[in-house]
């Protein structure tokens, strides 16, 4: 997701108040903090629009309309150990693994695309209404967010939209909601241009908690501190390992959540 930069105070602002609840009104919801497990290298060109953990590597999802791809990258080294470029035009979105395949939504195209999950090539298309920003799944459902308050719940063979899922913080709806990874019966999504992730319980939509990853990288002194925002999380469910970068992020880090404050 990107955005020009006549917008960019305020909708930054208004992603906070609304991501945080207001200002004026106390909060039950708890703060995580965090702690850093360990670094690993991140292209600092990578757009980063989507990120899961699969076997072993990280599958990322760029964004740009220059310079949107799926890749398969070594955690390790950060070396991208497969690529392919989304078709030209597209400003790719959000990635999952469904099946053999790997869908990749584009910003306001209406359009998917679907790829061998091995060799990257591309065996189809699908669309959905208004925009596409991000996607993670369970055991039987795709959850796909498009920056309102809702998140769409898909099935994962047909992809159509089956339910919904509104998400509110201290009642009030929570928009912004980027990327999104799917943690241990809950789901953690980014809320777009701040440093928190919200923790959703995906019953009820409501945000159970938020983790609070200021101070991670100083974005101040990113090329573009307005788009080079936190972006990207990924879960290795085997080794219970969470990971999170941002766009054009030098970086990825395994963190590990701990209780911080009650707001």
């Amino acid at each position: 997701m990107t955005t020009s930069p006549i917008r960019v105070a305020v909708l930054a602002a208004f992603a906070w108040l609304v991501g945080c609840g207001s200002v004026a009104t106390a909060s039950d919801i708890p703060v995580y903090g965090y702690t850093v497990v360990r670094t690993y290298p991140h292209d600092p060109k990578a757009f980063t629009e989507g990120l899961f953990y699969d076997g072993g590597f990280l599958y990322e999802s760029t964004g740009e309309y220059m310079g949107s791809g799926v890749r398969k990258v070594r955690l390790d080294t950060g070396e991208v150990a497969q690529h392919l470029d989304t078709p030209p035009g597209y400003f790719g979105e959000g990635i999952i693994v469904s099946g053999d395949h790997l869908l990749q939504l584009t910003w306001r195209d209406g359009v998917g695309f679907i790829y061998d999950r091995k060799t990257f090539a591309p065996v189809g298309k699908f669309s959905y209404p208004g925009e596409g920003w991000a996607m993670t799944r369970d055991a039987k459902h795709l959850y796909m967010s498009d920056g309102t308050p809702t998140i769409r719940v898909l099935d994962p063979v047909t992809l159509a939209q089956t339910g919904r899922i509104d998400v509110t913080a201290d009642g009030v709806p929570l928009r912004m909601i980027n990327e999104l990874e799917w943690v241990k019966g809950e789901i953690l999504a980014n809320v777009w241009q701040t440093e928190r992730i919200a923790r959703i319980d995906p019953k009820t939509g409501r945000v159970t908690g938020w983790i609070d990853l200021s101070g991670l990288v100083d974005t101040s002194r990113m090329d573009d501190p307005a788009d080079d925002v936190l972006n990207g999380i990924a879960y290795d469910a085997a080794h219970d390992r969470l990971f999170v970068t941002g766009k054009r992020w030098p970086a990825l880090f395994e963190i590990r959540l701990k209780p911080k404050r009650s707001r």
